[in-house]
């Protein structure tokens, strides 16, 4: 039987891309429209099976982070699945804050590209297993490997080569990489699977595949590139895909996955 890089389940995660204590979702992170309530929404793929959940506050301000942890407190009273909050971390206060709402796991990214030492921060603290480095990866011909880091939402490149911040950052402590691929979010063609290898070549902490997923058939093959999760948007909030059908299609490639109400697998 086929297993993920770490020989565990395969973790199916929706993501929930949140703006004023709404979930939004656009194409390459524009044009961004509601999707619903987020708590909601937790909750109904909580009850569909799904491994953890991810959310990410996309405009990320001092005015927005007030809703954010009232929406993680809101959302962990409620779903009991492991739960990563990105969007504007920039600091030990921060996470602790944020930890103390109810998240599990922080995400972090333009912050870490400012100043990386927040990642050795953030790790010396909590320990690597709270720390997910979000990479937003577009394909460039000004890097060695062919893809650079962006910031953003994708708008902005920065002289990142993102193989090479993959490394440092997980030396830092980054405790597993959440690798965007812009140029495929929102597309629904389905996972960067080149990226996915390459990422997979170069770290040694568990890998979340992102962006592109659009049918059941995408999900496996990121899995065979090396990821050790598979996370989508869309064609959840949009009810064209369950958690149970994402599952179902891994499954019948020959899989692991976790049942719903499995524990511990």
């Amino acid at each position: 039987m086929t297993t993920t890089g770490s020989g565990l389940a395969v973790r199916v995660i929706p993501c929930l891309d949140v703006a004023g204590g709404r979930v939004v979702k656009g194409v390459n992170f524009l044009d961004l429209q509601d999707a619903g309530n987020p708590v909601e929404l937790a909750s109904l793929y909580a009850q569909q099976g799904a491994d953890e959940l991810t959310f990410l506050d996309v405009t990320a301000t001092s005015d927005d982070r007030a809703t954010t942890f009232d929406l993680v407190t809101r959302t962990a009273e409620q779903v009991f699945i492991p739960l990563t909050v990105g969007g504007g971390v920039r600091s030990v206060e921060d996470v602790r804050r944020l930890l103390a709402s109810g998240a599990d796991k922080i995400g972090v990214n333009s912050a870490a590209i400012a100043r990386p030492d927040l990642l050795d921060e953030i790790s010396s603290v909590f320990g690597n297993q709270v720390l997910v480095l979000s990479l937003d990866i577009k394909r460039s011909p000004r890097t060695a490997s062919g893809f650079v880091v962006t910031t953003h939402g994708g708008r902005r490149e920065t002289d990142l080569d993102a193989l090479e911040w993959a490394v440092e950052a997980t030396s830092r402590g980054a405790g597993e990489l959440l690798v965007n691929s812009m140029d495929a979010d929102g597309t629904k063609r389905g996972f960067d699977l080149e990226l996915i290898r390459l990422v997979r070549a170069c770290a040694d902490v568990p890998v979340i595949a992102s962006g592109g997923a659009g049918a059941v058939g995408d999900f496996a093959p990121a899995v065979h590139a090396g990821a050790d999760a598979v996370l989508a948007a869309s064609v959840f909030h949009h009810r064209e895909l369950t958690i149970g059908e994402v599952k179902s299609a891994l499954a019948a490639d020959g899989l692991t996955v976790r049942e719903v109400g499995e524990v511990g697998v």
